[in-house]
């Protein structure tokens, strides 16, 4: 979780594949009329995003197995409906505004360079019980050592999805 840019694909991406489970990228949920939104650089507002992220949990809730989703899950009340019902472990990804208007600007994407204010001042930054915080700034390795070796320490992992 965390701001658009963050790095939440690509970290989200490479622990399914360690792990061993199935990468959700939560931006193909998003309703048609949202994406349109963010193009056009509309921030969301709080009912754009409800339903989104009710399809989120209710996939959550309809999986057999764990899945590794990237969502930028800015607000509590957001990772309180996301977590609705399922256990759901927040790894929350911090960057600097200026790292995050750089990436965006960077890679191709349709949301624009101009909403990442936005995302900002939506963010509510988890509580460290709330969430493994994790330097987006840096290395992808760095990182998914972090988590691996937190949720190991935790015991959270089964026998299915125990990394090397």
């Amino acid at each position: 979780m965390g701001v658009a840019g963050c790095g939440k694909t690509t970290v989200a991406r490479e622990l399914a594949s360690r792990l061993n489970l199935k990468f959700v990228e939560g931006d193909d949920l998003h309703p048609e009329e949202n994406v349109r939104k963010m193009k056009a650089g509309i921030p969301l507002s709080d009912s754009d995003r409800k339903p989104w992220l009710e399809s989120l949990n209710t996939m959550m809730l309809r999986s057999s197995s764990s899945l590794v989703i990237s969502c930028s899950a800015l607000r509590i009340s957001y990772r309180q409906l996301l977590a609705q019902d399922v256990d759901v472990r927040f790894v929350y990804l911090h960057v600097s505004a200026e790292l995050v208007l750089k990436r965006v600007a960077e890679r191709e994407h349709w949301f624009p360079p101009s909403l990442v204010a936005d995302q900002f001042s939506a963010l509510e930054a988890p509580g460290k019980n709330e969430a493994l915080w994790c330097d987006g700034a840096q290395s992808l390795s760095q990182t998914i050592d972090l988590i691996i070796k937190t949720r190991r320490n935790e015991n959270l992992f089964t026998d299915r999805n125990e990394p090397e």
